[in-house]
């Protein structure tokens, strides 16, 4: 198959998904067009099978904001009739669908007829969505997608009770590639960061307040009162600073390394020994799966998609959201026993490995072949 996909090529984790989706396709033989304002950060190695295609929005005086919906729908026009793509494949709903449907449209008025699928991800619709300024909008594009799919069974019950949705969305997880995040030994770089073989804490995320971040640092500076632990905070955003002031007013910065954004972060992983994610609200958890690949138990909360990775009891813990002081209990529990950490990090690679990317891959390819036939049986009829 030739395969479009939108996206937006940054760290967030729709972006991530998109760019791993479309290395996994290419390396099965189908032929993989990104069409995006910059190269995804993920792809970062040459491929034959993959193609970039850069959307340039006009710069001009009259726009106080650069029209870029209109210039990705003439960017998938051209790219679709030039490479003659089968299919689109749209991540994040938020312009992507509506700019997949104006150019569905205009190239049928050319007789070329080209399905796309869009993927929805967790914040265009828990959040963004449902703005009133987006929701018409959002909810006609889904309504009008040619294929639906959601990156876990809480994502599509928040769809169908946020949005008017007469179409069935397909539950599609997000998935780990294991030849990537695996478990490394990385001790010579352990103890060069716990000389005294304290255990490490990792958070990784984007530091928007959804994420709580100063609820790992408040976590954490229970956690290091009975147990020796370093915290690794990986990531960057709006909240840095004022976690940079807690971690002061509570003294602890000795013990904690805010190290930004990180491309290779599964080297980080590979000397973690806990990941913390008290999200408000995740669709998924990505990177809670990405860490329990590298063998790495995880401490969250209950919130969104999170329950259908991490098992209560047994890949790790999870608590209400802002109980930072029962994810502290739960840490030290699993920290102070190695017998009982070595257990933990057990079940949470063999969990980790239901969504290894073959597993997954094939539940993608499938589904494309199916809208496509679909597409094709309806033209016939029509």
């Amino acid at each position: 198959m030739k395969i479009g996909i939108v996206c937006y090529p940054t760290y967030g984790g729709s972006g991530v998904v998109a760019t791993e989706l479309g290395k996994a396709l290419a390396r099965k033989g189908h032929q993989v067009h990104f069409i995006t304002y910059q190269e995804p950060v993920r792809l970062d190695s040459f491929h034959e099978n993959i193609f970039y295609h850069e959307v340039s929005a006009l710069d001009y005086p009259l726009f106080q904001y650069q029209p870029y919906e209109s210039a990705l729908a003439s960017k998938i026009v051209d790219v679709a009739k030039f490479e003659k793509l089968d299919i689109l494949h749209v991540h994040y709903a938020i312009p992507h669908a509506s700019s997949a449907l104006i150019a569905r449209s205009i190239l049928k008025e050319k007789g070329y007829n080209l399905p796309f699928v869009t993927t929805l991800h967790g914040t265009d619709i828990t959040l963004i969505g449902k703005d009133p300024g987006y929701k018409p909008v959002v909810e006609y594009s889904i309504n009008h997608s040619d294929g639906i799919t959601s990156v876990s069974k809480s994502l599509k019950d928040d769809t169908y009770q946020n949005f008017d949705i007469r179409r069935e969305i397909e539950v599609i997880p997000n998935f780990i590639d294991f030849s990537r995040f695996k478990k490394t030994d990385k001790d010579h770089f352990k103890k060069a960061i716990a000389p005294n073989g304290e255990k490490i804490l990792t958070h990784v995320s984007n530091f928007r307040k959804v994420k709580r971040v100063e609820d790992v640092v408040k976590m954490f500076d229970l956690v290091r009162k009975k147990v020796p632990s370093k915290l690794f905070l990986v990531g960057d955003g709006p909240e840095r600073m004022g976690t940079e002031i807690l971690c002061r007013n509570l003294g602890i910065c000795d013990d904690v390394r805010f190290l930004g954004k990180q491309d290779a972060v599964e080297e980080l992983l590979a000397v973690s020994d806990l990941f913390i994610l008290p999200s408000e609200t995740e669709s998924f958890g990505l990177a809670a799966l990405e860490a329990m690949a590298v063998e790495v138990p995880v401490i969250s909360s209950n919130a969104g998609g999170i329950p259908e990775i991490n098992i209560q009891g047994k890949t790790g813990f999870m608590s209400n959201v802002g109980d930072f002081e029962d994810m502290a209990k739960n840490a030290i529990y699993i920290l102070q026993d190695e017998a009982r950490l070595k257990e933990f990090k057990a079940n949470a690679l063999a969990h980790a490995k239901t969504f290894d990317i073959k597993n997954i891959l094939p539940q993608y390819e499938a589904y494309y072949t199916k809208v496509i036939s679909q597409q094709n049986d309806l033209e016939f009829v029509i």
